[in-house]
């Protein structure tokens, strides 16, 4: 399991934490093949800010797992 992964859009780092890489990377997936969707994550250090992140095709992002006590269980 990741501790968090944090999500580079924008030319920011934003959060997100309690999910697995694969369900990062599945809605990530999913939204990009049906559409614009919005991605829900943590803005900022400390206490945690809720942010939507638009995901559209064309849209630079990147997922960066931050590990834990164990290694991620998927490559994206």
């Amino acid at each position: 399991m990741v501790e968090r992964i944090d999500i580079e859009y924008g030319g920011r780092t934003f959060s997100v934490g309690g999910q697995e890489l694969s369900e990062v990377v599945d809605a990530i997936d999913a939204a990009l093949a049906g559409g614009d969707h919005w991605l829900r994550v943590n803005d900022g250090d400390g206490a945690p800010r809720e942010a939507f992140l638009l995901v559209t095709p064309g849209t630079p992002l990147a997922v960066v797992p931050i590990p834990g006590t164990q290694p991620p269980d998927v490559s994206p």
